[in-house]
């Protein structure tokens, strides 16, 4: 089996590092059976290397408008793996950016951000709902505590990262945009507001 370990959408690199997830969301392709996206199919024979993923890299990294860290797992699980691919794409002159569930910190039980400080660019954190009722209703969490630490870890970020942004989908049920545009705003981020069942 040949994995897929990087996908090109536009004009923007994603990189596939990762099949688990600290969340089970209801609304994801992945638990709904399916680990294709945009064509591209994600599923992992095993979890690439340092080496391996460097190796698969395109050149002339700094051509594309981002690298991004997003599969159908969660990056931040293999963050020494994520922190020395972003650091070897900077040296390249590309730009960086984690796609996240923001459950980082709850799972390596530390404040894993100044880490990530100068090698990775951008942030976009799944905030998901508004409160932790919801939340847990659509996304599953496996960890006690994860929409607080969520929560925390979208109000450290704009510390570290020079661009944070937060997401919520419109089309969930009980999901108030409003209220999750508030949240994102009052931490310090910018707000993106996304469609159910628009990848």
């Amino acid at each position: 089996m040949s994995q897929r370990i990087h996908y090109q959408i536009g004009n923007t690199l994603y990189l596939n590092l990762n099949d688990r997830c600290t969340l089970v969301c209801d609304f994801c392709p992945k638990t709904q059976g399916t680990l294709e996206y945009h064509g591209y199919d994600l599923s992992l024979e095993h979890r690439p290397e340092i080496d391996e993923i460097i190796a698969a890299l395109p050149q002339h990294l700094a051509d594309f408008d981002e690298v991004v860290f997003c599969g159908y797992g969660e990056p931040t699980l293999r963050l020494k793996t994520l922190l020395a691919v972003a650091k070897y794409i900077k040296e390249q002159g590309g730009k960086t950016r984690i796609n996240t569930d923001g459950l980082a910190n709850l799972v390596h039980k530390r404040n894993v951000l100044p880490e990530m400080q100068g090698y990775i660019d951008a942030l976009s954190i799944s905030l998901n709902a508004q409160d932790e009722e919801t939340y847990n209703r659509h996304c599953a969490p496996q960890l006690p505590g994860a929409y607080d630490a969520m929560r925390e870890f979208l109000r450290l970020s704009p510390q570290y990262i020079p661009d944070v942004r937060a997401s919520a989908i419109e089309g969930l049920d009980g999901v108030d945009i409003d209220a999750c545009r508030t949240i994102t705003e009052e931490s310090g981020a910018h707000f993106t507001h996304r469609k159910l069942d628009v990848l």
